[in-house]
Parts: C-alpha cells; structure tokens; sequence
C-alpha cells in the first residue's frame, strides 16, 4: 500500500498528544444536534487555528458514529476545475498513518460521474487536508479517509450531494477544510485599513459565509467567496454544506469562531485570517 508522505509539518510543528490534549482542556461543545453527518475545519497553522479544529471534531466524535471521514479539501495549488478523489493508499500522520477507504472513493467517483475526476497528484504539496490528520489520528484512531479536493467552482453543492448519496448508510462524516476571510497587507487585501475598522471588517465578512453555511444556502457559498474573499475553501465548504443538507441535516452549529489576532494578538491590528468550526 502506497504512503503519502507529509508536505506540510511546519503547520503542526511538535505535534503530540498533549498538544491535542491542551487544547481540548477544559473545552464544552456548544448543544449540537444528536447526529452529526458534517462539519467544517479551518487549516492553518495549529498555532493559529488548531484549537478550533481539534474542538470541532471531538464535537463529531460526541454524536457521530464515524467508520469513515470524507475530507473535502481548499485547492490552493493545484489547477483544477472539479473535485479532485484520491483512490487508494494512505495518508501520514506523525501518530500513525490513515488508509482510504478505496471502496467509498470509488463509490463517490460513481455517482459523480463526470462532476469529479479520480487524481491523486491533484494533492502533491496542498496541506488542507493534511493539516486536520494528526487530530483524526488521535481522536478516531485509524479510521479510513478519503481525501478529495474541491475547487471553488459554482457546482460545488452539486457534488456535495454526490458525495451524500455515496455515503448515506455508511456511517460516513464529511468534513470541509477552510479558512475565512485573510485580511491585510500581505493577502493585498485591507478595504478599510488597519486597526479597529479593519478588525471589525474582517469578522463581519466573516460572519456572512458562516451564516450560509450555518442556514444550508449552499448555493451562495462560492459566489459569497467570490465576491468578498472570505473563504479560501469556498468549493469544499459549499459541498460539505450540501451533503450535510442532502443527508438531513436542518442546520449548522457554530462550535467555534476565531481569528489568527486572536490566538496570537499584535499591538496593534494590521492583519489577520478567520477560521471557523461547525457541525451538522
């Protein structure tokens, strides 16, 4: 069995079980729905952003019965203009490593038809995806994967409920890899300048696409992106939100909002990037 080797370990540098452990301490899930069939992850370095996504899948691990994760990942690097299914192998983690589950690639790829496209090298050097590993290591043990890559693309919700209709029976969570709204200088992006106005921009941009996905409105996710740049993984938070709705879900749960300046505060605001987890 091939092994995909980890690209991005400077995002979780000295990662350990205490690490995990720090940051589910003391941490109470808001009140979530009895099943959990979806979430959403932010993917930065842990940090920045690691507190609110091991929070957000131990809020999945309290009320799913998880036999497998679909990962639906942000597309940075690579160019391409639908989802993007790793089929086989497993993925590293420096607690161990997590095999794919090949028969539920495979299933998904069926019912995508010609919406998705089976592609490994579609994943060389993204660290989306990878960054949530260790997490799912260590919190579900070796539980099967299956990694896909979802571009941010206006038929994005249409594979998410591919994805639904592959899953459903399985006891299968999907969980969408993004970050929000990356404001300041070096995203060249700062309407409203630094300080206090330009903090206050950055967690209201945030909160309108957390609104969508919280109310399910899947088809506004990846224009809402568009429009004011506040999700780098538009197209994988669009399909998760969709397979949550197709999977019965009524609404979202926000686990956790945060900001970079947040976690790590300057004196003085300059720049910052937003990350939010939710179940389903």
């Amino acid at each position: 069995m091939s092994l995909r080797a980890a690209v991005a370990t400077d995002f979780y540098r000295d990662a350990s079980h205490d690490m995990v452990e720090s940051y589910l301490r003391g941490f109470r899930a808001p009140e979530i729905p009895e099943t959990v069939v979806a979430g959403i992850v932010p993917h930065a370095g842990w940090v920045y952003s690691g507190a609110t996504a091991a929070r957000t899948f131990a809020a999945i691990r309290e009320r799913a019965r998880v036999e497998t994760l679909v990962l639906l990942g942000a597309v940075h690097r690579a160019w391409i203009d639908r989802p993007a299914i790793d089929p086989s192998g497993a993925w590293a983690t420096p607690f161990g490593a997590l095999p794919i589950d090949s028969s539920l690639a495979d299933a998904i790829a069926r019912e995508a038809g010609d919406g998705a496209i089976v592609d490994a090298g579609a994943h060389d050097d993204e660290h989306s995806i990878e960054v949530q590993l260790p997490f799912i290591r260590y919190l579900f043990g070796e539980v099967p994967i299956v990694p896909i890559a979802v571009p941010a693309e206006p038929s994005a919700p249409t594979f998410g409920e591919a994805v639904a209709r592959a899953v459903r029976g399985r006891g299968a969570v999907v969980v969408a890899s993004t970050d929000l709204t990356h404001y300041g200088p070096p995203y060249t992006f700062a309407p409203v300048g630094p300080g206090e106005p330009g903090y206050r921009f950055l967690m209201e941009n945030d909160r309108r696409i957390i609104d969508l996905a919280i109310d399910l409105d899947a088809e506004r996710i990846v224009p809402e992106a568009r429009a004011h740049r506040n999700a780098c993984g538009a197209g994988a938070m669009a399909a998760a939100v969709a397979a949550a709705r197709a999977l019965g879900a009524e609404r979202g749960v926000l686990v956790e909002y945060t900001t970079s300046h947040g976690a790590r505060p300057a004196r003085a605001f300059t720049m910052a990037v937003g990350y939010a987890g939710i179940v389903f």
